[in-house]
C-alpha cells in the first residue's frame, strides 16, 4: 500500500534531499526511520531534488508499505517525529492511490527565496543578506521575461544530466514584507528591508532557482538591464549568467497535484 508524507525541514543540517553515500540527507534519515518502524527496507520518493542547506515547507513524499503491514498513520507520525532528527517535522501521513507519485504526479512547484539588507540576528540563517541596494522595480521587470515555456540551460548546473532543459515557469516576483518579529516583538524596521522573490513553473532545474536569483540581482545592482534576462535564456550558457546565491535562503514551499 503507498502512503504520502508532508513534512518540512531546516536544510541546514543536510547534504540536500537526495540520498548520498557518505553524507547526511533528508531522504537518507526519513527512509533509515521509516525501515527501523516498519521492519523492513524502505525507500522514499520526494517531490523533487532539494540542493544542500536548502530548506522545504509542506513537501511531499510518498512510500510502500511491505504486503501484509497494516499501518496507522497517526502513530507511524507521532514515532517518526520522536525518532527524527529535531531539523525534520512530519506533519501528516495518508493514504494514497498506488499509482501516486510524489515526483511525477506534481503538476508545479514553487520556491521563495529570502533577502534582508539591515543587520538581523534573528534572520540570518534563512534569508540572504545584501549590502548594497537593489532596484526592485528592474529585477520584477527582468523576472517578467521568465515567464513561459523556455529553455532554461543558462541557469542549469553545469552536469544536471536532465533529459530536458525546458521548463515552464508561470510566476516570478519579488516583494517586501515584513517578518514576525518586527511585529511581535518590535525589531526595527525600515521599509524595504525585507524582500522575498516567489517562482513557479511545471519543474525546475538543478541550481536553477538560486541561478536566476543571482542573475536578477545583476539586474538589481545595475549591472544588467532588464532585458538582459532574454539574451542571456537565448543564449543557452550558464556561464554568461549571475552566481548563483547562497542556498540556507531557499525554501521549497510546496507543489499541486
Amino acid at each position: 500500500m503507498r502512503h504520502s508524507i508532508r513534512l518540512s525541514y531546516d536544510g541546514s543540517a543536510f547534504c540536500g534531499w537526495q540520498i548520498q553515500n557518505n553524507a547526511r540527507t533528508v531522504q537518507g534519515e526519513l527512509e533509515k526511520s521509516l525501515s527501523t518502524l516498519l521492519g523492513s527496507e524502505i525507500s522514499v520518493v520526494g517531490a523533487g531534488r532539494t540542493d544542500t542547506e536548502v530548506n522545504a515547507i509542506n513537501y511531499i513524499a510518498h512510500f510502500d508499505t511491505p504486503e501484509g503491514v497494516m499501518l496507522d498513520a497517526e502513530h507511524l507520525c507521532y514515532k517518526l517525529n520522536a525518532m527524527l532528527p529535531r531539523e525534520i517535522t512530519i506533519h501528516e501521513i495518508s493514504c494514497v492511490n498506488n499509482d501516486f507519485h510524489a515526483r511525477f504526479d506534481a503538476k508545479c512547484r514553487e520556491y521563495h527565496y529570502f533577502v534582508h539588507f539591515c543587520k538581523d540576528p534573528y534572520h540570518e540563517k534563512f534569508s540572504y543578506r545584501m549590502r548594497y541596494p537593489l532596484d526592485l522595480e528592474a529585477m520584477n521587470e527582468a523576472a517578467e521575461l521568465l515567464l513561459g515555456e523556455h529553455d532554461f540551460s543558462c541557469f542549469e548546473k553545469v552536469g544536471g544530466n536532465n533529459t530536458t532543459s525546458i521548463c515552464t515557469i508561470t510566476e516570478a516576483h519579488w516583494s517586501t514584507y515584513r517578518p514576525a518579529h518586527v511585529d511581535m516583538m518590535g525589531f526595527p524596521y525600515k521599509e524595504g528591508d525585507y524582500i522575498v522573490f516567489r517562482i513557479r513553473a511545471n519543474r525546475f532545474l538543478r541550481n536553477m532557482v538560486r541561478a536566476i536569483v543571482g542573475s536578477l540581482i545583476e539586474v538589481g545592482r545595475g549591472k544588467k538591464s532588464p532585458s538582459w534576462i532574454t539574451e542571456l535564456i537565448a543564449s543557452g550558457s550558464r556561464s554568461a549568467a549571475g552566481q548563483s546565491v547562497p542556498g540556507h535562503a531557499l525554501f521549497f514551499t510546496g507543489a499541486d497535484y
